[in-house]
């Protein structure tokens, strides 16, 4: 709090949880500036100090405080005092609250335009404060408020504030609070007056409320002295009321009478006193008491908007699109109560900002009606596509016309989709289709009637279960129910090149009896001979490389639905496969993915525009709404929205979660830290040195080019001297990270276990793979984008099934990181960086995945002391934004100011190799 309050060593033994709730009780009173400026004799000094003002219900929360604190707690001393311990609880915890409440208000004094910093401990301060009261103000701000002046003077001046404070402090004191109670006009009464009665109230018995007629009397003044242990109340409230009319000239103008009562009010009258006078009171230490309905509702009752929709019992799927055009009629209520057009125009005749509707008193502004008023006569009756509708009903908007939006109710087949998509209502559960040969675990079971029922609706769906969950079965398992259905048409699956084989070999294995082709390679069909096989196919599977090039040919088949693998392959909404993807017209659509938020919220915009054209709006809609409140200022409740938009359109299952299975092993993940050679360490500053120069006169797409360079080649010195310099040179003795690699490698040997190595460099690759073979005698395969397809089975189908199958398996991260199951490893090294952590989990999730019988070692590389250790932090931050609504490439280090990029490059100067 920024200054020591009791001698060190003391809180840590003693009950933490009784500390924390003082220090909560000392904000409070800060909060409500429930505290007053002094000035304190400290052993011969004097201080500028923040008192706390006790009063009211406070001085029952310090009681309770003081009466729960721990034994051990009497044994404080403060840090300059010489005196023995403090015993009494009501001591300590005053000593504490002063102390604490003097430092928040101080702190936040120093926070607030940045004045008055610094001791105030000279004898004129900077600025001009000659005068001892100006020199007492600038010294409440400082950081210690110490005045150094003649004691004689100070002690004239202590005098002087005491004497300006003791009102106030006689009224703290006092046995008695007077209070304020609004009363609303009587029901017979047709002249609308509302009374302020003054009541008085013990502060020892707060439920004890008294008018102060009645406790000036004789049997009022002896029940108040009963229940406050005091004499008459008669002097404290006249004092009060005193007080209190400096504060409202009603008041004032009461103090008249001789036994003043309370005063009378009209609307205007009433409603000032409910927005203003009510707050000034109670923050001066008066009891104020006011309709339960004003507190409950936070000041007033809104008007909202609400729309009613009726539509037809469905009967079948047929003509069921989100374009389809319904008849809404809107309506306009004030809390729970729909309001008439009459009553409307009514209320805006009033013009009063107090008013009664159906026997209840509400505050509203006249600019708030004729908005409901304008809004009505604009749409009481109006058409709205069930895609806005829907929007709507799962909360695409807050307000509506500047109202408050209650929700939508309908009827028919509409009700029945919104009553399901808010999760009022669970879809069936379906048995898996008769020539599915398979046993779908539960949560699959789930997954694929979850695909069913959305696709009943013509909804897109994604299922971005987590890799290795099965969302290829569930999808085939989809597609096998249709077809037995009736289904005729065929479903088009667009997938990387790398899983084309998978899915075949898949839906051979757990679908044998439908129909699937490849669309892929030269002697691929195209035009009308593509078109007449398609039509015989239960699936057609091609790449998205060939989507864009093909549109002519697939665009015109009538596909039954268009299912995207690995869907983060769309997240530029601009690419060219992309948008052929979204011109493909299909029955339902469909996105598999394990990171539907890959890079940023972006990408979800992507995917959904696929599934459910229009849904997050356009591109600057969705960017002003969600993308720069989620990204850039950590929006929990924008985020919060999102979800709840998008949530019934997204199934995300992780495999950590032991709901969903429980029979797969635990990951471990751990990061290690290399030390790096002297050679690489001359090599890195040599890099930064060549970054820095070319920083200086940079701006724009060339300063981007220059710092992703520099991260590139600082990378590539990292991982090796060779790897950087690119001279063929030996390996042997010249990385931190491949001599660590070894002694481990050696262990996993010893032990007759397998790893993944990943790499994102195909030079790398290429070293870890003639490095290892020459150690470890052993050959070490090494997977990228330039192996065949042919090849790149057979390696996998290998590593997976032969016993006699190497123990090491090197993968470049973009072409071995997905679609591939490569249980037969437990141990996952990744060799550098990608610093994108859903491009890496999803790498390690080749060998942690269901079949997995081990328990799966992750191996981090990081170099300490360099960039990489410098952006780990980084890294860990960018999975919150992925994590909040269901994490990138380089290029979003570029954003970062040169003083920046210049720390996360440098080379800490004890870290200079071996």
């Amino acid at each position: 709090m920024g200054k020591k309050l009791f001698a060190p060593g003391v809180l840590i033994g003693n009950d933490l949880r009784f500390w924390a709730d003082a220090l909560r009780f000392a904000g409070l009173l800060v909060y409500k500036k429930a505290y007053l400026p002094g000035l304190e004799e400290r052993a011969g000094s004097y201080a500028a100090v923040w008192e706390p003002l006790v009063d009211g219900e406070d001085r029952q929360t310090m009681a309770g405080l003081a009466a729960s604190m721990p034994a051990a707690a009497g044994a404080l001393r403060m840090v300059e005092g010489k005196e023995p311990p403090l015993s009494a609880p009501e001591e300590v915890l005053g000593r504490f609250l002063a102390g604490a409440v003097d430092a928040l208000v101080r702190g936040a004094a120093r926070g607030g335009g940045g004045r008055a910093r610094g001791r105030a401990s000279a004898r004129h301060p900077a600025g001009g404060l000659d005068s001892l009261h100006d020199h007492w103000l600038h010294a409440l701000s400082a950081s210690e408020g110490t005045i150094v002046e003649a004691p004689a003077e100070l002690e004239k001046l202590r005098a002087q504030i005491a004497d300006w404070k003791k009102p106030i402090s006689l009224a703290v004191r006092s046995p008695y609070r007077l209070c304020f109670r609004l009363e609303e006009p009587p029901q017979e009464e047709g002249d609308g007056r509302w009374y302020v009665r003054y009541l008085v109230q013990p502060v020892d018995d707060m439920s004890l409320l008294i008018p102060v007629p009645e406790a000036f009397g004789a049997q009022g003044k002896k029940v108040l002295a009963r229940a406050a242990g005091a004499g008459s109340a008669r002097e404290a409230v006249l004092s009060a009321l005193g007080r209190a009319s400096a504060l409202s000239p009603q008041i004032e103008r009461s103090l008249g009478n001789s036994v003043p009562a309370g005063y009378s009010l009209n609307e205007s009258g009433a409603y000032e006193f409910l927005s203003s006078t009510s707050t000034l009171l109670d923050r001066s230490g008066f009891g104020v008491l006011l309709p339960s309905w004003w507190t409950r509702k936070g000041g007033k009752l809104r008007l909202s908007v609400g729309a009613r929709v009726k539509s037809s019992t469905l009967q079948g799927r047929a003509g069921m699109t989100l374009d389809k055009v319904l008849n809404v009629h809107w309506e306009v209520a004030l809390g729970s109560q729909v309001l008439t057009r009459e009553e409307l125009e009514s209320l805006a005749a009033l013009k009063a900002p107090l008013v009664k509707v159906r026997g209840q008193w509400v505050a509203m502004s006249a600019e708030e009606i004729q908005a409901a008023l304008a809004f009505w006569k604009g749409k009481t009756d109006s058409r709205m596509k069930a895609r806005d509708l829907l929007a709507l009903s799962l909360g695409t908007s807050a307000a509506v016309a500047g109202m408050d939006f209650r929700g939508v109710q309908a009827s028919g087949w509409i009700g029945e989709l919104l009553e399901r998509l808010r999760g009022d209502s669970r879809f069936a559960e379906l048995a898996s289709p008769s020539g599915f040969q398979g046993t779908l675990r539960p949560y699959q079971a789930r997954g694929y009637s979850w695909l069913s029922f959305l696709s009943q609706w013509g909804l897109g769906a994604c299922l971005a279960d987590d890799m290795g969950l099965g969302k290829t079965v569930q999808t085939l398992a989809f597609i096998q129910a249709r077809r037995e259905s009736g289904e005729n048409n065929p479903f088009l699956l667009v997938c990387p090149t790398s899983v084309v084989a998978n899915w075949k070999k898949e839906a051979s294995r757990f679908t044998p009896d439908l129909p699937v082709i490849i669309h892929h390679g030269l002697g691929r069909k195209k035009g009308e001979s593509l078109k007449s096989e398609a039509e015989r196919q239960a699936m057609v599977i091609s790449t998205y490389g060939l989507v864009h090039r093909d549109l002519e040919h697939l665009a015109g088949i009538g596909w039954a639905g268009v299912i995207l693998d690995e869907a983060q392959n769309i997240k530029n909404p601009e690419a060219k496969q992309a948008r052929a993807v979204r011109s493909i017209s299909a029955g339902c659509r469909f996105a598999l993915t394990g990171t539907p938020v890959e890079n940023h919220v972006g990408d979800l915009w992507s995917i959904m525009e696929f599934l459910n054209p229009g849904l997050l709006g356009n591109r600057s809609e969705f960017k002003r709404r969600f993308f720069i409140p989620i990204q850039a200022n950590r929006d929990a409740e924008a985020a919060l929205r999102l979800k709840r938009l998008t949530g019934p359109f997204i199934l995300r299952r992780l495999k950590t979660d032991p709901t969903v299975i429980s029979d797969l092993p635990k990951k471990m993940e751990m990061k290690v830290w290399c030390t790096i050679t002297k050679e690489q360490a001359s090599l890195y500053k040599a890099v930064v040195d060549e970054a820095e120069d070319a920083l200086e006169g940079a701006d724009g797409i060339a300063r981007k080019g220059v710092i992703l360079a520099t991260l590139t080649k600082l990378k590539q010195v990292l991982n090796h001297p060779a790897h950087f310099l690119k001279d063929n040179s030996q390996v042997a003795g010249r990385s931190g990270k491949l001599q660590r690699l070894t002694e481990m490698l050696e262990e996993v040997l010893e032990s007759g276990e397998r790893s993944l190595l990943f790499t994102q460099f195909s030079e790398m690759g290429e070293i870890l793979r003639a490095y290892l073979e020459a150690t470890f005698a052993e050959e070490a395969p090494f997977l990228h984008g330039g192996v065949p397809r042919a090849r790149r089975d057979a390696m996998v189908e290998r590593f997976q099934n032969d016993q006699k199958a190497p123990h090491f398996f090197i993968l470049s991260l973009k072409a071995g990181g997905t679609g591939l199951n490569l249980t037969r490893a437990n141990h996952v090294f990744h060799y550098d960086r990608w610093w994108n952590p859903a491009v890496e989990s999803q790498a390690t999730d080749r060998a942690f995945r269901i079949g997995q019988k081990k328990n799966v070692e992750v191996h981090s590389f990081l170099c300490s002391g360099t960039v990489e250790e410098h952006i780990d932090e980084l890294i860990e931050r960018k999975k919150e934004v992925a994590g909040s609504v269901v994490g990138a490439g380089e290029a979003w280090l570029s954003e970062l100011s040169n003083t920046e990029i210049r720390k996360l490059f440098q080379l800490r100067a004890e870290v200079q190799g071996e």
